[in-house]
């Protein structure tokens, strides 16, 4: 990842690492069966591909669009010259194009296509969070509507029965391609924010065992039971 030595220095950047990564997401969802994991390959400081590419994004008002150019603390980060934005945003375009790929033959073969969208995030609130000032479940369950029926949000409450879950507070919504986004309601959708405390340490950014494989468990009694 590129960014300007005169605007963050890299002990800064490795402290933004570990606030904002969501750490061993990766690792839970690659030990599930019976689903397809897609996973983003570069940091989130590179590029952010969950953001809405376009005015939409509520995120650019803190400079955490698609191309960040602030960190957690609202401090600039990065600058960018329109150049450096193309592989960045070519990099957007796959991965968009592989998921709804995925998505699209989903549905194919089942006419259904269910989401999982996991994300964590830390126990006390971050400075760039928008909505972040109240109750932080250990798990924030993020949905909309159209895509989320009240009865798939009662089976991942059901299936998370060890923690306690809130419905878009204080992250909303999930990940949805474009080409389905509020058209499609053959595809759920459901964000599952993960209270960090919850499976890690935040200080030393280490794994707890039994609440990692806990957290295992019951992502994999979901993806059975939907």
């Amino acid at each position: 990842m590129h960014l300007g030595s005169d605007v963050i220095t890299l002990a800064e950047l490795e402290a933004e690492k570990d606030v904002m990564t969501d750490h061993f997401t990766d690792d839970l969802v690659a030990g599930i069966s019976g689903a397809s994991a897609l996973i983003n390959g570069l940091s989130r400081f590179a590029v952010d591909v969950e953001r809405f590419p376009d005015d939409t994004e509520e995120m650019n008002a803190v400079g955490m669009g698609v191309l960040y150019t602030h960190g957690s603390k609202r401090q600039e980060i990065r600058r960018m010259a329109a150049e450096d934005e193309v592989p960045l945003m070519d990099y957007f375009a796959a991965y968009s194009a592989r998921f709804t790929e995925l998505v699209d033959a989903t549905l194919a073969v089942h006419g259904r296509a269910a989401i999982f969208d996991v994300h964590s995030y830390p126990e006390q609130m971050l400075s760039y969070e928008l909505q972040g000032d109240g109750y932080r479940a250990p798990l924030c369950v993020g949905s909309e509507p159209f895509h989320a029926s009240g009865e798939l949000l009662a089976t991942v409450e059901e299936c998370f029965p060890d923690l306690d879950a809130h419905v878009n507070a204080p992250f909303a919504g999930s990940y949805v391609p474009l080409k389905h986004y509020r058209s499609d309601a053959r595809v759920s959708s459901v964000m599952l924010e993960i209270r960090r405390d919850v499976y890690m340490d935040e200080a030393t950014v280490a794994r707890k065992p039994e609440g990692f494989a806990s957290l295992q468990e019951s992502l994999q009694r979901l993806v059975d039971r939907v």
